[in-house]
C-alpha cells in the first residue's frame, strides 16, 4: 500500500506542465492587437498610430475600412466585429481596451508583453503618419493645378517608399498589391486627378521593367528624388523672390498675434513682426 502511495505522489510531481506557467505567444498577441488597432493597414500604414496611438495622427477612414483575417488564421486569436463595437474611439483608451481584451484571450500574456510586442509597431506606424502629414503640408493648396511631371514625381516617390512597393517594386509584384498602394498614393497627390490614369499606366510599365531588370531601378529612383529636390528648391526660391515669403509671414504674425493687427499708428507691432520673420531673409540668403 505504501509503495502505491509513493508511486502516485512521484507520478504527480513528475507530470510535465503542472508547475510551468504558459508562455505568451507574441505572434498570437500581435494578431489579437492588430484586429483592434491595424484595421485596413494594407492601404493605410498609419492605421496602428491612428487607432491605438495618438489622435494627432488623424482619424482612420472607418467608413471604408475593411477587416479580413488571413487565410487559415484562427479567429480565436482575434476580436470579432461584434466585440469591436465596444472598442473606444479615442486612441489611448482603445489601446488600453485592446490590451485588456487580448491578455484575456491569449494565454500567458501580460501588459508588459503587450508593451514589448506592440509599442514598437505603433511607433513605426506613427512615423508613417508623420511622413503623410509632412507630404500634406507640402501640398497645402489642394485646389492648385499642378503639372503632370510634378504629379508623376510625387506619386513615384510615394510608391517606391520602403513601406509600400519598395525601390525594386518587389512588394508590388501582384496587381492587387500595386493597386492598393497606388490608390493610397494617388489620394495623397492633390490636384492630379486628370493625370492619374496615365501615371498608373506608366508606373505599371515601370514596375514590370524594373522587376525584369533590377539595374534600371537605381536610375529611376535617383531621378525621382532629384526631381523632388529640384522642385523643393524651386518652390523655396519662388517664396524668396521679392520677399513674398517674408511678407506673408509678417502678415500672418500681425493678424494672429498682434492685438492691433499692425494697423496704422502701431508701427511697433509691425517692427516686432518683421523682426520675428527675419529668419526668411537668412534662409533666402543661403539660396542665392
Amino acid at each position: 500500500m505504501v509503495k502505491k502511495i509513493v508511486f502516485l505522489i512521484s507520478s504527480i510531481c513528475l507530470c510535465p506542465g503542472l508547475s510551468l506557467a504558459a508562455t505568451c505567444s507574441q505572434a498570437n498577441l500581435t494578431r489579437c492587437l492588430d484586429s483592434v488597432c491595424a484595421i485596413n493597414i494594407s492601404s493605410n500604414p498609419a492605421a496602428r498610430c491612428q487607432y491605438c496611438g495618438t489622435s494627432s495622427a488623424g482619424s482612420p477612414d472607418t467608413k471604408n475600412a475593411m477587416r479580413s483575417l488571413s487565410l487559415g488564421q484562427s479567429a480565436k486569436y482575434t476580436l470579432s466585429e461584434k466585440e469591436l463595437k465596444n472598442a473606444p474611439t479615442d486612441p489611448g483608451k482603445r489601446y488600453i481596451w485592446a490590451t485588456e481584451q487580448c491578455i484575456k484571450k491569449i494565454e500567458g500574456c501580460t501588459t508588459e508583453d503587450v508593451s514589448d510586442t506592440y509599442d514598437k509597431l505603433i511607433e513605426q506606424s506613427c512615423k508613417a503618419a508623420g511622413i503623410n502629414a509632412q507630404m500634406a503640408s507640402l501640398r497645402a493648396d489642394a485646389n492648385k493645378t499642378v503639372s503632370k511631371t510634378t504629379c508623376s514625381t510625387d506619386i513615384t516617390a510615394c510608391m517606391v517608399d520602403s513601406k509600400r512597393c519598395g525601390p525594386d517594386y518587389r512588394s508590388c509584384e501582384s496587381d492587387s498589391e500595386f493597386n492598393n498602394f497606388f490608390a493610397y498614393c494617388s489620394v495623397e497627390a492633390k490636384g492630379c486627378d486628370e493625370y492619374i490614369s496615365d501615371i498608373r499606366s506608366d508606373l505599371m510599365s515601370l514596375r514590370d521593367n524594373t522587376i525584369k531588370n533590377a539595374d534600371l531601378a537605381i536610375d529611376n529612383i535617383v531621378s525621382a528624388y532629384q526631381n523632388a529636390r529640384t522642385k523643393k528648391v524651386s518652390d523655396a526660391k519662388s517664396a524668396c523672390a521679392n520677399n513674398t515669403g517674408r511678407d506673408s509671414c509678417i502678415k500672418i504674425v500681425c493678424e494672429r498675434n498682434m492685438p492691433n493687427k499692425c494697423g496704422e499708428g502701431y508701427e511697433s507691432e509691425k517692427s516686432a513682426a518683421t523682426q520675428f520673420c527675419k529668419f526668411y531673409e537668412l534662409a533666402c540668403d543661403t539660396l542665392k
